[in-house]
């Protein structure tokens, strides 16, 4: 007996004019974030003084990587790009454990001054960053911290649009399992590692993914807080190579490159975590 084929198969895709709408308009936004990289990138690759030639040209005499080694010679790249990936790891790590505990604690349990102080948090979202920073670089100070690995990381693990995200989807999460899981005996804080953590892999994912983009690119609070340039992140590194050889602007778009390079390898490898991601939030619609 021969299996029944699914209803999908062999349907043909109608090109109504919406379609083509919906396409005309995913291409119009694919080429306008691809060109400024594709253009950064052909730059980059371009001798030395060709950047700045009228007519402009999206490509030089020849290709040359000389502006990629006066980057990494003018700096520890190397040192910078270690850096930059120990902290964004470890940042990671500390945001997806502390915003998931602190978003379980409040879909889940009851205390007193709950909802108060889950408005609190969710008013942290509406603060801007850059109000924090004298703050924090005094408290830093007073911990000692300045020119430390902690001293960049702490004050970033503490996301409240992380949290918010986490509590619209353990709000989703059948409440039946638990109980199931509290009547064998177990306590909240096992039903939590062992039920809810697993049931929250695609967010917890692209809340991860979410986190490590942006401590990668954050320049201005490592800024504020390193002065040793052996603790430098790679975006504050770069800035200062930058400053030392002057506008160079086929230095300038190999920084560029270097800096973006590991980003664009972390996207195309988890994409799909990340659109899973931001489905099961329930946030997609809204």
């Amino acid at each position: 007996m021969s299996a029944v084929p699914s209803t999908d198969e062999g349907r043909k895709v109608r090109w109504t004019p919406g379609r083509w709408v919906m396409l005309a308009a995913a291409l119009l936004l694919a080429v306008v974030w691809v060109l400024p990289l594709a253009w950064a990138l052909a730059t980059s690759l371009k001798p030395e003084g060709e950047a700045t030639r009228t007519p402009l040209r999206w490509l030089g005499s020849h290709v040359t990587f000389d502006a990629y080694r006066k980057v990494w010679e003018a700096g520890d790249i190397g040192r910078w790009m270690f850096n930059t990936a120990y902290i964004s790891v470890m940042t990671t790590i500390l945001t997806v454990l502390l915003c998931a505990m602190a978003a379980y604690g409040f879909s889940r349990t009851e205390f007193r001054g709950r909802k108060v102080l889950y408005a609190v948090v969710l008013a942290g979202i509406m603060v801007p960053p850059q109000v924090l920073m004298a703050p924090l670089f005094a408290e830093m100070v007073q911990l000692g911290l300045v020119d430390t690995y902690w001293g960049v990381i702490l004050p970033q693990v503490a996301v409240p649009a992380m949290v918010f995200i986490l509590v619209k989807f353990f709000d989703g999460v059948p409440r039946e399992l638990e109980e199931a899981a509290f009547v064998d005996g177990a306590g909240r804080w096992r039903v939590f590692w062992t039920i809810v953590l697993p049931l929250s892999r695609p967010v917890l994912a692209a809340v991860g993914i979410f986190t490590f983009i942006s401590t990668w690119n954050n320049f201005l609070w490592p800024f504020l807080v390193t002065t040793d340039p052996g603790g430098m992140t790679l975006p504050v590194g770069l800035v200062n190579v930058q400053t030392s050889y002057g506008l160079r602007y086929e230095q300038m778009m190999a920084s560029v490159v270097i800096a973006g390079l590991p980003l664009l390898i972390v996207f195309a490898l988890f994409q799909r975590q990340i659109v899973r991601g931001v489905a099961h939030t329930g946030l997609a619609g809204q």
